[in-house]
């Protein structure tokens, strides 16, 4: 009998099916910090030029008024989505004046914290509640914590693959489950199969091995020292992805949760509603201020940091939560790639085309439920990797055997090739998967080709991780400055940044309760209704 993944591969191979592969969808998110000429965070506002950051579709801001976020629209191929974050890219620079955007994940030189300026969403009742919950992380996390970009990738297969799939696993029909009720859970299976391979993504993928020693704030660390402004450690792959990233105490009792859709959900709405006595001390207002939206775990269930998340797309008024409660899950979102130095845009098609190979693989394979002491096993293979993933001979945890992270993952290659070569017959442009997937194959063997190495080289080389940086964010910056955007490009750009400016006018100008009982409606919707 041959396995679930070989016999669902069978059945997408079948002429009648092979198309449902081009129908998925795929989104970047990209985060980039804005930078003056020296390389220092920039204290300017956000450019009203971009148009507002609480209504742009495509160009709003994260955590810090400096802190881009790049949104594509959602494409089915992601050579055209890359395209489309290209020129976002064009069009920013277009408004950006002297500035640059910083080439790394992890920030530039930062000034004191009371310096780094929260993102603001204007004087309505839901950009107040952005800002308040901005200025709840730094409370809980620290301003520089949250200056740290990354790369989201968005990632959907079509609602018919499912369905296919529905049919023809064998079930009978009394005992079939709907079809939402089988595409979450197929997304909540694929989740669970990233939580045991995602080491292999920092491994091929990491490039923040170095950091700037103002970066730490003074916290203790087990760095090492490679000049006077940059900390590292010798084999890591992403120090972004390790314990010196988005962590804290509250949140260290959080897991993932990720046998079924049911159990994530009720763990996130106990946390958005459970006191957390550190946090009471502080409360919520301060001399009358708001300082964060609440005392409990999370403020809101985007709080909780997780390397991937099931997603919804929500309506007007709608939590995240309630969107999965009510209607499924639609689509996952990858959230631990670094943002790649080498690439203008942060990440490159040939790293596009791996992930759609990888996450179809994570998809189609079997997923068995994964209990408390095999979820550590995972986090712990992660967090091995991170720290030290080019490390010779490095062990991971697979089963009961600790097996080398190189066997492992060229197994895992092996494994995902016929997934690749699917793509490729389907794509029918020249072997790109395969491709992608010979050059990750390249990596494994020789651990200096990947991203991480490649950038601690250049550090050494240049003495520096700003220095490095910097001039990678020069090299970008001209790039986009030498290749103008079409006027037609410029006239839609142009065009949603008004529009943007417009509907941020008219949602201030609308009335509304007092921010207090807007907080506390908002505070009470986190239960899952019809």
């Amino acid at each position: 009998m041959p396995n679930q993944l070989t016999r669902r591969l069978a059945l997408l191979d079948d002429d009648a099916h092979r198309a449902l592969l081009a129908q998925g969808l795929r989104g970047i998110e990209r985060e980039t910090l804005r930078v003056d000429p020296q390389g220092r965070l920039a204290r300017s506002a956000h450019p009203p030029q971009l148009g507002s950051a609480l209504t742009h579709p495509q160009i709003t801001t994260d955590y810090a008024e400096a802190l881009l976020e790049f949104i594509t629209p959602a494409e089915h191929d992601i050579g055209l989505t890359l395209h489309k974050l290209d020129a976002i890219h064009r069009y920013a620079y277009t408004r950006l004046g002297d500035e640059m955007l910083w080439s790394e994940s992890m920030p530039c030189e930062l000034p004191g914290e009371d310096e780094i300026e929260i993102a603001n969403y204007g004087t309505s009742n839901i950009g107040m509640l952005k800002h308040v919950y901005r200025r709840g992380l730094a409370l809980r996390y620290g301003k520089a914590m949250q200056c740290i970009a990354g790369i989201h990738y968005n990632y959907s297969l079509p609602e018919k693959l499912w369905q296919l799939l529905l049919a023809s696993e064998g079930i009978p029909e009394e005992r079939r489950k709907g079809l939402r009720d089988f595409q979450s859970e197929s997304y909540i299976a694929l989740i669970r199969n990233f939580r045991r391979y995602s080491w292999l993504l920092m491994y091929l993928f990491g490039a923040s091995p170095a950091l700037s020693k103002g970066f730490l704030r003074g916290r203790e660390h087990k760095l090492e020292t490679l000049s006077d402004d940059t900390l590292y450690l010798p084999y890591a792959t992403s120090l972004r992805m390790s314990d010196l990233g988005y962590q804290n105490d509250a949140q260290s009792g959080l897991t993932p949760h990720e046998n079924s859709l049911e159990s994530y959900v009720t763990t996130l709405m106990d946390a958005v509603n459970r006191p957390y006595a550190p946090y009471q001390e502080l409360g919520t207002k301060k001399d009358g201020e708001w300082i964060q939206l609440s005392t409990n775990v999370l403020q809101i269930e985007n709080e909780y940091y997780s390397t991937i998340r099931p997603k919804r797309v929500i309506r007007t008024g709608e939590r995240p939560i309630q969107a999965l409660c009510k209607r499924g899950v639609q689509y996952i979102e990858v959230r631990c790639l670094d943002v790649d130095p080498f690439e203008p845009i942060g990440i490159s098609v040939e790293t596009g085309r791996f992930l759609d190979a990888f996450l179809l693989f994570c998809a189609l394979d079997e997923s068995p439920a994964i209990n408390v002491a095999e979820s550590a096993v995972h986090a712990r293979n992660f967090a091995r990797t991170v720290k030290e993933g080019r490390r010779p001979g490095l062990l991971l945890t697979r089963g009961d055997e600790e097996v080398s992270l190189q066997a492992w993952a060229n197994e895992l290659i092996e494994r995902i090739r016929p997934v690749a070569a699917l793509l490729d017959e389907q794509h029918n442009d020249g072997g790109v998967h395969a491709a992608s997937l010979a050059a990750q194959q390249a990596k494994i063997d020789n651990p200096a080709l990947t991203p991480s190495a490649r950038v601690l080289d250049e550090v050494r080389a240049i003495g520096s991780s700003s220095a490095f940086g910097l001039r990678q964010s020069e090299l970008h910056a001209a790039y986009f400055r030498e290749s103008a955007l079409m006027p037609a490009e410029m006239s839609m750009f142009d065009e949603m940044a008004q529009a943007s400016l417009a509907e941020q006018a008219a949602i201030e100008k609308t009335p509304g309760p007092g921010f207090d009982d807007f907080v506390a409606a908002y505070n009470s919707s986190t239960l899952c209704g019809d």
